[in-house]
């Protein structure tokens, strides 16, 4: 149970992150706290779940609330 809780707090921490918009793994990693491994992780889980969406710019990704995920979570 304790894995649950932390995956829940970080999930929490990263949305929190990105509601000001789009950005990138390293900035919400520096927003959250988190490792950007641990953001990439969860984002990816996020992202199965469509609270998350990602774009290509460049050469990485700037991800972004989905309105299903602002819905949900708002």
């Amino acid at each position: 149970m304790r894995n649950v809780n932390r995956g829940l707090v970080s999930r929490s921490k990263i949305i929190e992150a990105m509601e000001k918009g789009k950005t990138r793994v390293i900035e919400i990693s520096e927003k959250a706290g988190l490792t950007e491994s641990c953001v990439s992780h969860h984002l990816k889980l996020l992202l199965k779940q469509r609270v998350v969406s990602s774009a290509a710019v460049g050469r990485g990704n700037r991800w972004t609330l989905t309105k299903y995920g602002q819905e949900k979570l708002g």
